[in-house]
């Protein structure tokens, strides 16, 4: 039985992660690396763990209560845990496990100190790391005190911390089990950690060197600073030597201790460059042999480096896969779009298929490559421009690898660079005709659609639907559209110039803009007012709503005519939903579900507009913000008058406001098109996927969202799906939440998120991009899923990001903060419309910014200041 239980870490590798866990799996594979030396050992298996816990069934009892407690709850967590672990502790080793073990440190050297680690079955993996989760010890001497001491790290499966960690990663308790690693001790002069890439920017090319005296243990547990060593191309670039006055060091009767590093040993280095250099080669070695940047964890023993352990570093942002050696630079999609979730394979794949520029997909997101554009000056100067006037972080965050030599190549004009982006804007007349022309244009298009998908299934719909996206780039693509866009935008600009040249007044264009004609994404909040209205006057029907669960499809709908006015509040919902149905939170993702697929999302906001509003309101806010916006017309203009050239600024005004209110309602309209005719798309889509359902090729309907455009399409052809692969895409979406997509990411894997670089704003403010005038104080309401949202009136809304469907929120705000956003993003055109003080672009600011908080946005001058 010695097999079952004991392997040597010779015998291990990756493949064996079930039996002796991550790490053990890890230091298998490694000892086999030529020229890496890893100190000698063996893995006591999850069999022995899972015949422990077998020994005492009340642990069963107190797995069932755990999984029911909310991992915010830490007192029952600790209560439950600790007595799992007492409980585990106790159990005595049985005699043929413990001859198992004693007999493999016989073969080693039984009276030799010995490190004793957990290694967990969800440990060490490319997408969770669990670093620090479970327990190691050190210097362990004797087969009593390793036995003790692997019944420590059985029970560390349970302290408070992994329990917590695999409870908010949705781990399931009883899928892991804890293996052991026992491996000789080593007493090195100095150690520390290696990463292969660099862990604060990301950089593939940079590589980091924490290195301290002695035990690695007084790195870990921070007793110490290390020294720090960047390494790049072979050299050391970087270095910092921190005094190191203290040390962990083994004592001969095992155990550890910290002891004084004498005086003058304190500043001296813990490796010379040489040794620092000989470590990154090693380190690289092992990078290129796992296929994935690492975390090292290293010892020096006579000059010469051990390796201890090694794991995927979990938290960088992949890069795009190119195939090439070339330097790139690369622009978020999902920062443009307001999205910078995940998208599934099913929606990245034909967003990519719909759009007007080649995209690269990393980590579930989409980047556009920026390099060629970069390259040449004209080109640069125009991307730069026009990124800045929405962006200024990603403009910033370019502009510093602009200012890195040589990283950009450089090209001639004439070079395939292209034009400058958004182009030059031909002339359009100020005419409302053109924007009536446009809508109806993209309606006529979107009613052919759907005419002509009606008859399509099989292979036929994906061929049919190819030639539909050629359409959808046609729509977009427009010049008509294109210009009367830019036609609204560049008199926005225009006129916040000129007014603050002219009157000294910042952003006068905001007041300007409110209450816009054509605006479809503003005429969707409002209209969430006039069905409250509808439902407002019937006490058993709001009763009813506030019963209806946000996961919960369109059923409640079939039951509101059996209210007082349930049949009139039903036809207000449903219209609602033949207009906007087709909208959703992430809706650049064609798997996300829509309203029209989930009514009960609007439920909450609905329950709000009932609870904050008067009826009538509707008509009522938009008539107000129109008359604002009169009358801000005429006392500008009047201002103006008053100026030396008055009448000719004051006529340049008027040209310029008439056509901001002609226009800059419809730079809304493109995306709903965009989203009406991915909504068509997606039902005939489902509708191929329910056959392969009842073929019995899938299980479950929305396993295709996991298959991009083209496996779908292969799939409806030969009725064969690997469900393996979709089972791998499930689990690498999942792990994609928790990275964050950097506004600009280079192919050396440096993530920049830009900075504003400002000095005008208070002390211990959080800065960002003003896009909406005005300055408002109130509560802060950190809301992260619109489902959650519960508003009051004069709430401001803090969130990551908004994108149209995020609008019925608007109207029952004070004030708007994002974390990513520019001034033309369509929170901030929605935020003008309504008149809402906004700043966008705050990083961090769901995280900075506690929920509750009173707060005041300065939405003129881009910043927010969190009050006592």
């Amino acid at each position: 039985m010695i097999e079952q239980y004991v392997w040597d870490l010779q015998e291990v590798d990756e493949t064996q992660v079930a039996v002796v866990g991550g790490k053990g799996a890890h230091l298998g594979r490694l000892s086999r690396i030529e020229g890496i030396r890893v100190p000698a050992g063996f893995c006591v298996t999850t069999d022995a763990f899972r015949q422990i816990m077998a020994e005492e069934p009340s642990v069963d009892d107190r797995l069932d209560q755990l999984a029911r407690v909310n991992p915010d709850d830490r007192d029952a967590i600790r209560t439950l845990s600790a007595e799992i672990r007492r409980t585990i502790e106790g159990i005595a080793i049985p005699v043929e496990l413990a001859a198992a073990i004693t007999h493999a440190l016989a073969q080693l050297g039984e009276q030799d100190a010995y490190a004793v680690r957990s290694s967990a079955t969800a440990e060490d993996l490319p997408t969770a790391s669990f670093a620090g989760q479970q327990d190691t010890y050190l210097n362990v001497v004797g087969p009593t005190a390793i036995l003790q001491h692997i019944s420590r790290c059985w029970a560390s499966l349970f302290t408070e911390r992994a329990v917590t960690y695999r409870q908010r990663n949705g781990i399931d308790h009883r899928t892991v089990h804890m293996a052991v690693v026992v491996q000789r001790m080593v007493f090195p002069h100095a150690s520390g950690i290696l990463f292969t890439a660099d862990p604060v920017t990301g950089n593939r090319k940079v590589a980091t060197v924490d290195a301290g005296f002695g035990l690695g243990e007084a790195l870990v547990s921070g007793l110490v600073n290390p020294d720090v060593f960047k390494v790049r191309d072979g050299e050391v670039v970087a270095r910092t030597i921190a005094a190191k006055e203290r040390a962990v060091q083994a004592l001969s009767a095992g155990g550890t201790q910290e002891v004084a590093i004498d005086a003058q040993r304190q500043e001296q280095p813990a490796l010379s460059d040489e040794q620092v250099v000989r470590l990154v080669r090693l380190g690289r070695r092992i990078e290129a042999h796992f296929g994935r940047p690492q975390d090292i964890e290293w010892c020096l023993v006579d000059d010469d480096f051990r390796i201890v352990q090694s794991r995927p570093i979990t938290t960088l942002f992949p890069v795009p896969e190119t195939g090439d050696q070339e330097n790139h630079v690369y622009v978020s999609v999902g920062h443009q779009q307001m999205m910078t979730d995940p998208m599934k394979p099913l929606g990245l794949s034909m967003w990519q298929l719909m759009a007007m520029v080649p995209m690269q997909e990393a980590a579930g997101r989409l980047f556009v490559d920026v390099t060629r554009r970069l390259a040449s000056p004209t080109s640069r100067a125009g991307l730069l421009d026009v990124i800045g006037k929405g962006d200024p972080l990603t403009r910033d965050a370019l502009e510093t690898v602009l200012d890195r030599d040589g990283f950009v190549p450089s090209l001639p004009d004439s070079g395939p660079a292209g034009p400058p982006a958004g182009g030059a804007s031909a002339p359009i007349e100020t005419d409302p005709a053109v924007v009536t022309e446009l809508i109806e244009r993209s309606q006529a298009s979107v009613a052919a659609l759907e005419r002509d998908i009606r008859t399509k299934s099989g292979p036929a719909l994906f061929d049919f639907l190819l030639e539909a996206f050629e359409e959808h780039r046609r729509v977009l693509s427009d010049p008509l559209s294109m210009q009367a866009i830019m036609a609204g935008m560049e008199a926005t600009w225009w006129l916040n110039d000129k007014l603050q040249e002219w009157l000294g007044e910042k952003n006068a264009a905001d007041t300007l803009t409110l209450s816009a004609p054509d605006n479809v994404t503003s005429e969707m909040g409002l209209a969430l007012l006039d069905v409250a209205d509808v439902i407002r006057p019937h006490p058993e029907l709001v009763a009813f709503l506030q019963g209806v669960e946000y996961a919960e499809d369109a059923a409640f709908l079939d039951e509101l005519p059996k209210l007082a006015g349930g049949t009139e509040a039903r036809d207000a919902i449903e219209a609602y939903l033949d207009r906007y149905g087709m909208r959703c939170v992430g809706e650049i993702d064609i798997t996300r579900p829509r309203w029209r697929e989930r009514p009960a999302t609007i439920v909450p906001v609905i329950l709000d507009n009932v609870r904050n509003f008067e009826p009538g309101a509707a008509e009522r806010r938009f008539e107000e913000g129109r008359q604002k916006a009169e009358k801000k017309e005429q006392e500008v203009l009047s201002r103006l008058r008053a100026l030396p050239d008055g009448e000719l600024k004051a006529d340049e005004a008027k040209r310029m406001i008439d056509r901001v209110r002609t226009f800059i309602g419809y730079r809304e309209y493109p995306k709903y098109g965009i989203v009406s005719r991915c909504f068509v798309y997606k039902r005939a889509l489902l509708a191929e996927a329910e056959r392969l359902v009842r073929a019995n090729v899938l299980p479950e309907q929305e396993d295709v969202f996991y298959l991009t455009f083209q496996e779908f399409h292969e799939a409806v052809r030969s009725h064969q799906v690997d469900g393996r692969l979709i089972e791998q895409r499930k689990e690498a979406f999942r792990s994609y939440h928790a990275l964050t997509p950097p506004r600009v990411l280079t192919s050396d894997g440096e993530a920049l998120t830009g900075a504003y670089r400002r000095d005008d704003v208070p002390a211990g403010a959080l800065i960002g991009l003003p896009v909406s005038a005005g300055t408002i104080e109130g509560r802060a309401r950190v809301i992260l899923d619109m489902a959650d949202a519960d508003l009051e009136a004069g709430d401001i809304l803090v969130t990551a990001f908004t994108d149209p469907s995020w609008s019925p929120l608007f109207v029952g705000i004070a004030g708007l903060v994002t974390e990513v956003g520019g001034l033309m993003t369509h929170g901030a055109v929605i935020a003008r419309e309504y008149g809402l003080p906004a700043v966008v672009g705050v990083e961090q600011a769901t995280h900075l910014i506690r929920d509750g908080q009173r707060i005041r946005v300065h939405g003129t001058d881009g910043y927010i200041e969190i009050l006592p």
